[in-house]
């Protein structure tokens, strides 16, 4: 019978502090980003190989925010923290779809009752994963558009008390930023927890051949989902550093 839990299991304790499983993955997913970054510092004036492949994926990313910030200038300010949510959210999922994963643990008993812990799950399946990428987005985008912008020019396009309707609209764009914590993390939670949902239930239905086609859907769902939630940022950031005349 499939065991599926909403929130992540606890696989250990570093002293006082429980790791579960998700976490154990994103550090799995931050030692091959770092392994990845290693290579790429010994990246030669003529490209071959591997680097040919990586400088293409770069600039198509580039060409991707220009068509966004309408500069190229502003879209390599901006590219490495939104490559760097891109690239980290897509190993995530990718990775929480490899075999073992959500399917290698455990047992252990929870209030009487035997229940199976796997040791890896996928970051995004927790919505405290989800919930803390979005808040890094909401909080480093109005950091950012505050360096750009000054505090002051900032502020004003959600605190203006000489003009009432202006004010009542930056009460509502200020609103909004509470909004996209919530909608960032539920959305990329939902989409990612629901796929291994029907992997699993896909795969003790009928277990050969047909889940397949399943696998490369969620493949393309884990790309889309990273895609869009670092575009999602791109949009955001680009209209918080703009000025309120903009």
């Amino acid at each position: 019978m499939a065991e599926v839990s909403l929130a992540a299991e606890t696989i250990f304790h570093l002293g006082p502090i429980p790791v579960n499983n998700s976490v154990l993955t994103t550090w799995i997913v931050v030692v091959l980003i770092i392994i990845g970054a290693s290579f790429l510092r010994k990246a030669k004036l003529v490209p071959h190989g591997l680097q040919n492949l990586v400088e293409f994926l770069f600039d198509g990313a580039l060409g991707i925010m220009d068509s966004v910030t309408g500069s190229r200038a502003q879209s390599e300010k901006f590219f490495p923290f939104i490559f760097t949510f891109f690239i980290f959210i897509l190993i995530g999922n990718w990775l929480g779809l490899l075999p073992g994963v959500g399917t290698i643990g455990f047992r252990e008993l929870h209030d009487g009752k035997e229940v199976f812990v796997p040791i890896l799950r996928g970051p995004a399946a927790d919505l405290n994963f989800t919930l803390a990428l979005a808040l890094i987005s909401v909080v480093a985008t109005q950091v950012i558009a505050v360096v750009v912008l000054g505090f002051g020019k900032h502020m004003k396009k959600y605190i203006n008390f000489k003009d009432p309707i202006m004010g009542f609209v930056g009460a509502l764009e200020a609103m909004s930023e509470f909004a996209k914590i919530l909608s960032f993390s539920f959305r990329l939670f939902g989409n990612v927890f629901a796929g291994e949902v029907l992997l699993i239930v896909i795969g003790l239905i009928i277990p050969y051949v047909v889940p397949i086609p399943f696998m490369f859907l969620e493949i393309f769902v884990g790309f889309i989902q990273a895609f869009i939630f670092a575009m999602l940022t791109l949009v955001f950031l680009k209209v918080a550093t703009a000025t309120h005349e903009h």
